[in-house]
């Protein structure tokens, strides 16, 4: 199938939301396979998805002595699951309910030999509505998943970019289908002094971090957007100038904001995003007083 979009497309979370959402959940189902059959690990990495050259992948998930994976393929429009003994079969995305990928999906998996427990509701959600119940979504417009893909592609390679300036402790770029976004995050080799009474929270925010990602836009912030934090925050941090221009600070996230069309509508969006990325790292890590010495590369040296 034809790309659809430039590189850098627009994406209107208002004109997709219906698609997006319904995604969101079906991204769950296979997120939360890999959440129930793969090693744990600390932050949660054992969970993400990583962008590929067509969507998003869960990567080898270990099954006995087996291995398999799920793939979003946004240009043939359908989800791909491979074995290592050479079986696979595949799920059309067109527009369904959720309650319907879900038997689906679980359908392919058995005729493959693999049976999941997983929880079947919806992390991160206002109001959840469990996987077998959900007829309220049920929308996918193909053009708005690949234009989505696009932006991730971008976004993906940017913050690979930005990953290579720290020799520090840091995350792979990787997508967390709980918040359907991108993200990076460093680490200053500090464990976090204050820690959440949430469980999850707790263990994914164990250590002083750095993030940076992007992500379609939700709740506060309701565009595509870049956004970056540290946690613990640092005093002064939101009074920090950062760049560019655009770049705000959102107080009820707690994160800074570069909108997404600023980004496509500069005059160089690479230099524009890896501007956001470094600009609210240096005033992060040195409001915290990181080892910067110790955990930088030094800007002569930058990939």
């Amino acid at each position: 199938m034809a790309i659809d979009a430039g590189p850098w497309p627009s994406l209107p979370l208002a004109e997709w939301r219906a698609t997006y959402e319904t995604l969101h959940m079906w991204m769950q189902i296979v997120g939360k396979t890999r959440l129930a059959l793969a090693p744990a690990e600390n932050h949660w990495w054992h969970v993400v998805l990583y962008v590929t050259t067509r969507g998003l992948t869960t990567t080898p998930i270990p099954y006995g002595d087996r291995t398999f994976s799920v793939d979003f393929d946004f240009l043939d429009h359908r989800v791909v699951v491979a074995t290592s003994d050479g079986t696979g079969a595949t799920i059309a995305l067109q527009p369904r309910s959720v309650a319907e990928f879900y038997r689906e999906y679980l359908r392919v998996l058995d005729s493959l030999g693999i049976t999941v427990k997983l929880r079947p509701v919806p992390a991160e959600v206002a109001n959840p509505i469990p996987f077998p119940d959900d007829h309220t979504h049920a929308s996918y417009e193909p053009k708005q998943a690949q234009r989505f893909f696009h932006v991730l592609r971008q976004a993906d390679r940017l913050l690979k970019r930005f990953k290579g300036r720290f020799v520090g402790k840091s995350s792979p770029v990787h997508f967390f289908w709980g918040a359907m976004d991108l993200s990076l995050t460093r680490f200053s080799g500090r464990r976090a002094s204050d820690q959440h009474a949430d469980t999850m929270m707790r263990e994914a925010m164990s250590h002083d971090e750095f993030s940076v990602g992007f992500w379609p836009g939700s709740g506060a912030v309701l565009e595509p957007a870049f956004y970056a934090y540290a946690r613990p925050e640092p005093p002064g941090l939101a009074a920090a100038p950062v760049r560019p221009a655009e770049a705000y600070y959102s107080r009820e996230l707690a994160d800074f904001i570069l909108p997404w069309e600023a980004v496509r509508s500069a005059s160089s969006p690479d230099a524009a995003v890896l501007d956001f990325c470094q600009s609210t790292y240096d005033a992060s890590a040195d409001l915290a007083r990181w080892d910067r010495a110790a955990l930088d590369r030094q800007a002569g040296e930058w990939p």
